[in-house]
């Protein structure tokens, strides 16, 4: 075996490839760097008048430069950003939407945040994407289990919405907090917990969900006003307000339970709404009559005493004339509605019995001869 570096034995390299170093590959050869750099050279002196890369050429090729690298300030900021200008990395200036200039780099530069999206924070849950089985929701123990004020535990589930802040929020945004999302996470967090550690679980659970979304979005401005954050919480949605998977079964008997006794005492109440008015109608009417009866009573009692004394003055006056007058009022109207019968006694018959026969019924013929007469009348 021959000790060539053509061979490239144990101590030689091999054949060189076209850089000086390394085997040569079988590929294709890469270009050389100082041939590349002649013909740049060569195509700049055509160019260039004169053909040479004198003091002007040079001037020209910075004047490029400088023209290049004025150019470069040159920015567009979309519709849903703000611009953000930095001048030696200070806050300097905002830029609206559309073609912006500033000052190029390194002396000024440019950030543009979306302050008109809305941003999602999912506290208790994760969305977790799946193929074949779509979006599930999985639970987050550590976030979601809550204490209440009357030492019960709930399992809340909620979601923030944020922005920034249109006026001054995009550089308090870009420079007062480091992590905006795990801010907002971990101030909503302890703003749920502040609300919910202040509420009985009753209301918690049924009819408390829009005080306690409103009561934790008001901590959370406040809050991340005093951070300096700028950041704007557009809402607090709460997804799902339930007992722990453990004793939720026993909970759900307990609500059941409190349904059904609000439900009979609800049916109670109607009853009684319903009997009570009639029994206190019925008592008022009872109450009224007695009332007019006693009223009655006394009128009618005082006109008879009114008129015995009337009476009493009269037959002091003359007791023999209002004797008699009271004896024939008094036989008016015992007799006035009976059926009488007068006989003259000077036209009966001698030797009978009062001067009547004994068998002629007088009462029925009275009736009899009234009786004609009365239809008689009725035709007419």
């Amino acid at each position: 075996m021959p000790w060539s570096n053509q061979g490239g034995g144990p101590w030689g390299s091999g054949p060189k490839g076209p850089w000086g170093t390394g085997p040569q590959s079988s590929g294709p050869t890469p270009p050389d760097l100082e041939e590349l750099l002649r013909r740049s050279q060569d195509r700049l002196r055509r160019v260039l008048p004169g053909g040479s890369l004198g003091g002007k050429g040079i001037a020209i090729l910075v004047g490029v430069a400088v023209l290049l690298w004025g150019a470069s300030g040159f920015y567009r900021v979309e519709p849903d950003e703000l611009g953000v200008v930095l001048r030696f990395g200070k806050y300097s200036r905002d830029a609206t939407p559309g073609l912006n200039y500033h000052l190029p780099y390194p002396i000024e530069s440019v950030l543009t945040p979306k302050v008109t999206r809305v941003n999602r924070i999912d506290i208790g849950m994760r969305v977790i994407e799946d193929i074949r089985r779509g979006t599930t929701m999985r639970d987050v123990p550590e976030e979601s289990l809550m204490l209440t004020g009357d030492e019960n535990i709930v399992d809340v589930d909620f979601s923030v919405f944020w922005v920034i802040k249109p006026a001054g929020g995009a550089s308090q945004y870009l420079f007062n907090i480091q992590n905006p999302e795990g801010t907002v996470k971990a101030v909503a967090e302890s703003a749920m917990r502040d609300v919910i550690g202040r509420s009985e679980v009753q209301p918690i659970l049924t009819g408390a969900r829009q005080t306690i979304e409103t009561a934790v979005q008001d901590l959370m401005q406040r809050t991340l006003d005093q951070y300096g954050a700028g950041i704007q919480i557009t809402q607090v949605q709460l997804q799902k307000v339930d007992p722990p998977n453990q004793v939720i079964d026993s909970f759900r008997d307990v609500q059941a339970a409190r349904a059904d006794l609000e439900r009979a005492q609800n049916e109670a109440q109607t009853y009684a709404n319903r009997v009570v008015p009639e029994a206190r109608g019925r008592a008022a009417q009872i109450t009224q009559a007695a009332e007019a009866y006693r009223e009655q009573t006394v009128a009618e009692a005082r006109g008879q005493a009114g008129r015995f004394s009337k009476i009493y003055e009269e037959y002091k006056k003359a007791p023999e004339i209002t004797r008699e007058r009271l004896y024939l009022e008094t036989m008016e109207r015992l007799f006035g509605g009976t059926d009488k019968i007068i006989i003259d006694p000077s036209t009966s018959a001698t030797g009978t019995a009062g001067g009547v026969l004994p068998y002629l019924n007088l009462d029925e013929l009275g009736r009899r001869q009234a009786q004609p007469r009365t239809q008689t009348g009725a035709a007419r």
